[in-house]
């Protein structure tokens, strides 16, 4: 899960509409849902931490400090779940890019090295979300089984980062590297092109820096760079950001 770095509210005051967060929100942290790393360019929206619809927390409907970015699959599990951000690890106050692991096979699971707590809480992230769910399967025209939806996504991506990295051994260039990373831009899932390229410290800080040597802006926006080394490996626990209940990894 891709720790992000959202700023101080674009305005002075809560959103009367938090819909209106919306512009600010992708513009500081890409067209990604925060939780699962799809890109989606259509169909994503503002996402409650703590969800509007609990009378408890009417009060941060329309705070920039309770908004994320949500996808539909990711905000339809989520749902109304109250959430004690003493348990979970999110993305904008923790370092979720050392606290979950991703797989060949499609799979999110708790990152290796963490304390039996922290093992608990990244549980409780998944289950949030559903991102600890298997693959939804049907059966094609020729009556085979296929895997769809986000487990399925995760996969295909893995097998393009993989080709990228090959493609990169092939031809070692500049120019190859910033295709990859528009590539993984347009794909998604970051946390998928950071462990296929874990051996690859120049890709791996053009994924999380977003700079060339030309200074152009080149990767993923809204990536918490305090999180990660200057060798690109995580830093736990992230330094302090001044939300409720952060730096838990």
């Amino acid at each position: 899960m891709r720790p992000v770095e959202r700023g101080n509210s674009p305005q002075a005051h809560d959103y009367e509409n938090y819909r209106d967060a919306f512009p600010g929100l992708v513009s500081r942290l890409g067209a990604y849902c925060t939780y699962c790393e799809r890109r989606i360019p259509t169909m994503l929206a503002v996402e409650h931490i703590q969800p509007k619809g609990l009378p408890q927390y009417a009060a941060l409907i329309g705070q920039w400090d309770n908004f994320l970015l949500g996808c539909v699959n990711c905000n339809s599990t989520k749902k109304d779940q109250d959430v004690s951000l003493e348990h979970v690890l999110l993305p904008d106050r923790d370092n979720t890019a050392a606290a979950f692991a991703y797989t060949s096979g499609g799979e999110v699971v708790p990152a290796h090295g963490l304390t039996a707590a922290q093992q608990q809480m990244a549980a409780h992230t998944l289950a949030l979300c559903g991102l600890d769910k298997g693959p939804s399967e049907v059966t094609d025209e020729n009556g085979r089984i296929v895997a769809i939806d986000r487990y399925a996504q995760r996969m295909e991506v893995w097998g393009q980062a993989l080709t990228s990295k090959a493609d990169l051994a092939q031809s070692p260039t500049e120019g190859m590297r910033r295709m990859i990373v528009k590539l993984a831009q347009a794909t998604g899932f970051f946390s998928i092109w950071m462990q296929v390229f874990d051996d690859d410290v120049q890709m791996r800080r053009m994924l999380i820096d977003g700079f060339t040597r030309e200074g152009h802006f080149f990767g993923f926006p809204g990536t918490a760079r305090s999180c990660f080394d200057a060798n690109t490996r995580p830093v736990t626990p992230r330094p302090a950001n001044g939300l409720a209940h952060g730096s838990k990894s």
